[in-house]
């Protein structure tokens, strides 16, 4: 089974609301910031910007010709700083986890974009973190590990050169 990234049009904006409002229910488990609408959907206001914002770039996972899930990539000039790229979001839909796709995606990503990178999870979060740490012993990648406070949630950062 080999995973293939498609960036997400804008044409496609309705697909990927619906994907974020689950992973937002997902990461609901591990913070106190996120709560459900009035219309039982969890949403994220900023996704209207992806298309209309020079370094936000939404990429489908794909098996086949399904989606299974998307990361959502910051890239400059969005990103200032020491970093040349950053994985904001990154979900996976449950049917399709422990099956190593979520890890092919990761390393499509690092190989298609080199350069300096910083994942976050919330520290909480023990299966992204898990996750995380899979995929750098995996792709033998060496990080850097810090905590930091991102609107008050424990975070843990890790930043690395591919």
């Amino acid at each position: 089974m080999t995973v293939i990234l498609k960036e997400v049009l804008e044409s496609e904006k309705s697909i990927l609301r619906n994907f974020y409002s689950l992973y937002l229910h997902e990461l609901s488990n591990f913070t106190t910031n996120l709560d459900v609408g009035e219309d039982g959907v969890f949403h994220y206001e900023e996704l209207d910007k992806f298309w209309g914002v020079d370094g936000l770039s939404p990429y489908f996972i794909k098996l086949d010709d399904e989606i299974i899930g998307f990361i959502l990539l910051l890239e400059r000039p969005f990103l200032k700083k020491n970093n040349d790229y950053g994985i904001n979001d990154f979900f996976i839909l449950n049917k399709y986890k422990g099956k190593g796709l979520a890890v092919q995606a990761a390393g499509k990503i690092f190989k298609e974009k080199p350069g300096q990178y910083f994942v976050m999870q919330v520290v909480e979060n023990k299966r992204a973190v898990a996750f995380w740490k899979k995929v750098y012993n995996g792709l033998n990648i060496e990080t850097h590990e810090r905590q930091d406070l991102i609107d008050d949630e424990l975070c843990l950062i890790q930043t690395f050169k591919i």
